[in-house]
């Protein structure tokens, strides 16, 4: 047996933009003293003969063969202080480079090898990297000079429209109650525990893109800058 917790199920790796990969599985834990099954989502970026996975999810021995089929995986990214759970296994298995955005701590001792800034170097050649400054907890978000501008987020940004296959019935209840099923969402769960200020999603409109790939929900492609400055409008008011 091998010490990292194990593979859950989830669904096919497709490709949803050019190199770009795409994959959703489960999710289960405890939060806030509840037992919580819900959906995720990684996403793996293929620069080169590199593959970088952002917002890991362990894949079962076939998913693993496929995605070594793509490349070879180099590079692990953590954008949000809630996710993580798959990196160490990832991690250990390729004896890859481990991201994590400035002030990361990782719940089993993992370490980074590389911070996560828009200052230093970055793991994907064409991307640049926003964080998020007036938040209690770090957060970052990627964004791909790609397809007119890809953002990769975690759970600041979300775009859950209905419960899937993933879900179990107690979540999906809750979840409906605290509005996660909300187009072009903010994670209610992040903002609670982050407590993110407007000045942020500010300047994040200032960074064009028309595609967003999340830790939670659906991709959301073409309109996804408009769909998410007119949450920020009506969250902020900005």
């Amino acid at each position: 047996m091998d010490q990292f917790p194990p593979a859950l199920s989830h669904g096919a790796l497709k490709e949803v933009f050019p190199d770009v990969f795409f994959v959703s599985g489960s999710m289960e834990t405890v939060l806030q003293g509840m037992d919580w099954k819900f959906s995720r989502n990684m996403t793996v970026v293929r620069d080169g003969a590199r593959l970088i996975i952002v917002n890991s999810v362990r894949l079962s021995d076939e998913g693993m063969a496929e995605l070594d089929k793509l490349g070879k995986v180099t590079d692990v990214v953590r954008l949000g202080s809630l996710h993580g759970r798959d990196d160490p296994y990832y991690v250990d298995r390729y004896g890859a480079e481990y991201w994590m955005m400035p002030g990361m701590t990782h719940e089993t001792g993992l370490r980074a090898t590389q911070t996560l800034t828009a200052e230093g170097p970055l793991p994907i050649s064409d991307a640049s990297v926003f964080e998020f400054r007036t938040t209690k907890i770090p957060e970052g978000i990627l964004r791909l000079d790609r397809s007119r501008g890809i953002l990769i987020a975690c759970d600041a940004l979300q775009n859950w429209l209905t419960p899937d296959e993933y879900f179990s019935e107690s979540s999906k209840e809750l979840m409906q109650k605290m509005g996660f099923f909300t187009p072009a969402n903010l994670g209610p769960v992040w903002v609670q525990a982050a407590e993110p200020a407007a000045e942020d999603f500010a300047h994040l409109k200032e960074m064009p893109f028309k595609h967003a790939l999340c830790g939670h929900g659906d991709p959301l492609t073409d309109t996804a800058y408009e769909d998410y400055c007119a949450t920020f409008k009506r969250v902020f008011g900005i």
